[in-house]
């Protein structure tokens, strides 16, 4: 029997291969984007608890440590300016991302084109295949009742 040999198989081989590529850099920026927003949500709890802290001590009624507030302001600064850098990363993250993720438009829309190459291909073979066959069984039929008037 006949075998489907697809021209372009190294071609199609090719370009999933670069897709995979563009799946893995999208997959890597994604992990990046979801580090730097687990950044910025813990620099905000971290400034929410200093200032929980800060209200509890006031409303315990004690005196207010002047020392201690000037440290948990130093330290809510801190982690306000670490939190205004990593969105400051984030914002360049989601560029990249949104870049990765056309690249990777891209590449999946040049496989889907050679895998559809391939499958109208595979259909004209198939076609092919049954035609010829559809012929041998016809001149076989023929042969046969050429034989049966022979005999007759």
């Amino acid at each position: 029997m006949a075998r489907f040999v697809f021209r372009l198989e190294p071609v199609l081989r090719q370009r999933r291969s670069v897709e995979r590529l563009k799946q893995q850099a999208l997959a890597k920026v994604q992990i990046e984007r979801v580090a730097l927003e687990e950044a910025i949500r813990e620099c905000g709890r971290g400034i929410e608890a200093a200032k929980q802290e800060w209200r509890s001590q006031l409303a315990a009624g004690g005196v207010a440590d002047l020392r201690g507030a000037r440290l948990q302001a130093g330290a809510s600064l801190h982690l306000t300016a670490q939190a205004q850098r990593a969105v400051i990363k984030l914002a360049g993250v989601v560029r990249r991302q949104e870049q990765a993720r056309a690249e990777l438009a891209a590449a999946s829309a040049r496989v889907k084109a050679v895998e559809l190459l391939r499958e109208a291909q595979l259909e004209r073979w198939r076609e092919e295949q049954n035609r010829i066959e559809n012929a041998a069984l016809d001149e076989i039929v023929t042969m046969r009742a050429g034989t049966v008037e022979e005999a007759a």
